[in-house]
């Protein structure tokens, strides 16, 4: 067998890039650049963002702001979760989280994205399987269904 040839594991367990296919970079196929302001913002920072917005909307505002336990009414983080990417997504392309991580949403077309959309994908951002299903270009389902990309600033 010859060394250049990858392992029959390595074609399905790795995807069809460890099989040596180029699919591109990220962001490609979408007309974004590959690096720097406008390029696909990478799994780490979307998951650091998240988990910001996630501590803010549990213990500052659940627990400090309304008083409640998140551990007995694990509806109410949700919902103010909701209630964030709702208003900030829809106004301003962002969350607290990803204002600090420098990214924000974008609509496929360019701009920021519209009630719809947002409200699509904070929906399915909430069940949080279709965020966790991603394409080559690194867009979760919920991206998908709503027509935006998460980009660097």
């Amino acid at each position: 067998m010859s060394s250049k040839q990858p392992r029959w594991t390595q074609t399905w367990l790795g995807g069809v890039r460890s099989a040596g296919i180029d699919l591109g970079y990220p962001g490609e196929r979408l007309g974004l650049p590959q690096e720097g302001s406008g390029s696909v913002a990478g799994f780490g920072r979307r998951i650091a963002a998240l988990l910001i917005d996630w501590l803010i909307c549990t213990w500052a505002i659940t627990r400090g702001l309304l008083g409640i336990d998140p551990t007995r009414q694990g509806w109410v983080p949700v919902t103010i979760l909701a209630i964030e990417y709702l208003l900030l997504v829809g106004t301003m392309g962002m969350t607290f989280g990803m204002r600090l991580l420098k990214i924000r949403v974008a609509a496929l077309g360019g701009g920021q994205p519209g009630f719809v959309a947002v409200l699509a994908r904070t929906f399915l951002l909430c069940l949080a399987v279709p965020a966790l299903i991603w394409d080559r270009d690194q867009r979760g389902l919920h991206d998908r269904a709503a027509n935006t990309v998460v980009v660097r600033l």
